[in-house]
């Protein structure tokens, strides 16, 4: 088999299954995976596909950043199978912190608070709707407000976590790679997003299949950081093996 029937196969891959992986190339076209990566970067400069850890997508892994009215479209029932999940995990007199993006904010809908809930956000939205709760104390950090995603970030934000310390931090990200870590679309949100992690027990990703193999342009934290994320069932194989072979607890809802 000659490059171009290798390339010819390798794009009706991708274009049957969305992105394709590396070692299942190199075995069902019987060459080495460095013959495979060879490929897989010609056809990228060609600009027919994009190239991603252990593989290549049809998408551009780079996010952009998009407004909180256009993210909800997106993904919508995963999300909220995941929103209902992470809500299942706060208990009674908790004291947590949701971080800003429509996945935490489809959980906060999700919160029925049993006893009193102490809640300390970013996200104007998220303290908006759990505000109905009479028995829900919110903490509405200040700052620097981000119109593509109505929440704050900034040095004054950063310096009131100082004061406090929680049980859990519900965070939502734009992109889990393996390379790079977890990442958001803005450097700011990416630094209060690290001292939301500092000031918490216990860190919880709430992340849909779309969102990993993506970079964002801020890097919040690697794995070792966090101890669990909450995706669906479309998560990549060779992705949710990564996670778990670092010791990362992945809980996929169905």
């Amino acid at each position: 088999m000659n490059s171009v029937e290798r390339h010819q196969i390798i794009l009706k891959r991708l274009q049957e299954k969305g992105s394709i992986n590396v070692l299942d190339l190199g075995k069902e076209l019987d060459v080495s995976t460095v013959t495979i990566r060879k490929d897989l970067k010609l056809l990228e400069e060609r600009q027919m596909l994009f190239r991603t850890h252990g593989g290549a997508t049809l998408n551009n892994p780079y996010t952009i950043d998009r407004s909180v009215v256009e993210k909800e479209k997106l993904q919508s029932e995963e999300k909220a199978l995941i929103a209902e999940m992470a809500a299942s995990l706060v208990v009674p007199n908790d004291s947590i912190i949701i971080a800003s993006g429509t996945t935490v904010l489809a959980m906060a809908r999700h919160i029925h608070p049993q006893g009193n809930l102490t809640v300390v956000t970013s996200a104007l939205q998220v303290a908006i709707e759990l505000n109905r709760h009479s028995n829900v104390e919110i903490l509405q950090l200040g700052g620097m407000m981000r119109s593509s995603s109505a929440s704050v970030a900034g040095p004054y934000a950063e310096k009131i976590l100082e004061d406090f310390f929680c049980s859990k931090l519900f965070l939502g990200v734009d992109g889990i790679d393996p390379d790079f870590g977890l990442t958001t679309t803005s450097g700011l949100e990416a630094h209060l997003n690290r001292k939301m992690i500092e000031v918490s027990q216990k860190t919880i990703v709430l992340a849909d299949s779309t969102k990993f193999g993506r970079r964002g342009f801020g890097r919040i934290c690697g794995f070792d950081e966090i101890d669990e994320i909450i995706t669906d069932k479309n998560i990549p194989s060779h992705m949710l093996k990564e996670l778990e072979g670092r010791g990362v607890k992945v809980t996929i809802v169905e």
